[in-house]
Formats: C-alpha cells, structure tokens, sequence
C-alpha cells in the first residue's frame, strides 16, 4: 500500500490482487466453482435419469388425471375421445367417401380404429413435447432436474392413456370377428417401438420448441397432414394403385404407418402380412433406434441452455 500526499490530501492504493490476469476458467478453478445448471456426460446424464425414473411415473400419472378433472365424466374422455374421433372419420370416409375399398366392413371398422388410437398416441406424444420446456419454465427455473424427464414423462402419460384406450379397441376387434390368439402378443412389442420412436420425437420437438414457442401453433397442421399421408382411414396400396409405387412405399414406409400396420396385422384376423411392406419389423425397429437415440442426444446438447433468455 502506497500514500501520496499533496496539498494536504492523502490517496491510498491497494496492492494488485493475486488473481488478477486470471482468466474466468483459470479463477473458477482455483477456487473450486463450477458453471451452474451445466450440461453433465452423456452416460452421467441417463445415470441421474434413471435415479428419478419414480419421479417421471408419477409425473405422467398426476398430469394424466389431472387432464380431465374438470369434465363431469371425467378419466371417461381418455376411451371416448379417440372413439368418437373414429365414428366421425367412419361416417365421412367410410361411408360416404368409400375410403374402406378392399376391405369388408368386418375389417376396415377395426382397422379405422386402431389407424386413429395408434396415430393419436404419437400425435400427443408430439403436441404434449412441443411445450414439454416452453409450458414448464417455472418448474425448469425453479428447480434443477435433467431436463429430458419432462419429454419422457409426457410420452409415458400418452401411453397410459393408449393403454385405457385398448380396452375399447379389443372390444371392436372382437365385435368384428377378430378374436384373441397368439398373434395379440405382437402389439406388445410394437407398441415398445413406437413409444421408443415417441420420446426421441418429444424430445426433438421440447427442444425447437423451448427456443421458437410458435412452433406449437404450426404443429397441428404438420400432425394433420402427417394423419392423412399414413393411411389412419385408408389402405395406402389400395388407394395408391393408380399411382407410381414409389409413392406408396414411401408412405407405407413412413413410421407412423409402420407402427399402426403392424398392430392392425396383430389384432385383425382379415388384416393379413400382404398389407405389410418388407421388413417391417425392422423397419419399426430402425425408426425407434433413430429417433430414440438421435433424439435423446439432441435434446442433452441444450440441457444447459433450457429455461433461460
């Protein structure tokens, strides 16, 4: 320390400080701090998932009662939507359309049903991740969890919610004639694709969604679009005849329709593997690997950006 007198007036100085220089890293480490809210390791990142994998059940469980607990009939809604959503896609396709060509009434009823439960399961997943992070920024800023808990649990919600569903769904199977047999066990397996194909959708979409909240309001227009070209209300061979076959083999190809063929191949007697594009079992497992993984690592890169500006 210095002193300089002039004019009666004294100026002290300190000396320079022994981190000055440092550069923010170099000071962060000397004293042990470290970046809040950091993104960790890919593989520490699936280690502190899984140590909340309670939390996400019952998560997804709180916001699936919670969905309905303002409607007189209330958990009722879960089956009843997607069934009046089918009578109404029956009467105008199916009936008036002919949108059933190829098939009896005994195939096509089921086969309408489950094109809308099995779609509308991955296009809730999708609507319910694209504001899994815009939606909850009060939870993400409050708290600090991995991120991706969010996306996933929102997914598990819709597949609980498949799951209600499927009561009705082999109710109209066997009303049609489709009755149970070994061929059923299929859907299980289907149905754990195309929930593995749901959370790296949700995932990809919490993300661009986090950054452009707009998004959510176009992606209703993709969801409907996706609805018509996946053949939710009609046989895509069938309808495409006239057409090009590269056509229908990208829709048929495509992971929406991949998923619902193959639950209508297992739970329609009438709906034989001749619907079924080659491969389809690897197909659906390619789809869920892609998007699963991808969209699993995607969504980690911005762990640490989520919530903030």
């Amino acid at each position: 320390m210095s002193d300089t007198h002039q004019g009666g007036a004294v100026a002290t100085s300190a000396p320079p400080s022994v981190d000055e220089g440092l550069a923010p890293a170099a000071l962060a480490a000397k004293y042990g701090l470290s970046v809040s809210g950091a993104r960790p390791g890919l593989f520490e990142y699936v280690r502190e998932l899984w140590s909340r994998r309670h939390f996400i059940l019952a998560f997804s469980s709180a916001k699936l009662t919670a969905q309905y607990s303002q409607a007189k009939l209330g958990q009722v809604w879960q089956v009843a939507t997607p069934l009046l959503n089918a009578l109404v896609y029956y009467l105008i396709f199916g009936l008036i359309l002919g949108a059933g060509q190829g098939m009896t009434k005994e195939v096509y009823i089921p086969f309408l049903v489950t094109g809308i439960f099995v779609f509308t399961f991955t296009q809730s997943s999708v609507m319910a991740g694209v504001r899994a992070i815009s939606g909850n920024l009060g939870l993400v800023r409050a708290l600090h969890f991995p991120r991706a808990t969010l996306p996933i649990s929102f997914s598990l919600q819709q597949l609980q919610q498949l799951l209600f569903s499927m009561i009705v769904l082999v109710a109209v199977a066997i009303a049609f004639g489709s009755y149970p047999s070994f061929r059923w066990l299929l859907v299980i397996p289907a149905l754990l694709l195309q929930f593995v194909f749901n959370v790296g959708l949700a995932m990809i979409v919490a993300r661009m969604g986090s950054k452009t909240p707009d998004l959510a309001q176009l992606m209703p227009f993709v969801m409907r679009t996706w609805m018509y070209a996946s053949g939710v209300m009609f046989s895509i061979p069938v309808m495409l005849s006239d057409k090009p076959a590269w056509i229908a083999d990208i829709l048929m190809y495509n992971p929406a329709a991949v998923y619902m063929d193959l639950i209508r191949f297992a739970l329609i007697d009438g709906y034989s593997a001749q619907n079924l594009p080659d491969h389809v079992w690897m197909t659906a497992l390619g789809w869920a690997l892609v998007f699963g993984i991808g969209g699993f690592v995607y969504f980690w890169k911005a762990e640490e950006r989520y919530g903030r500006g």
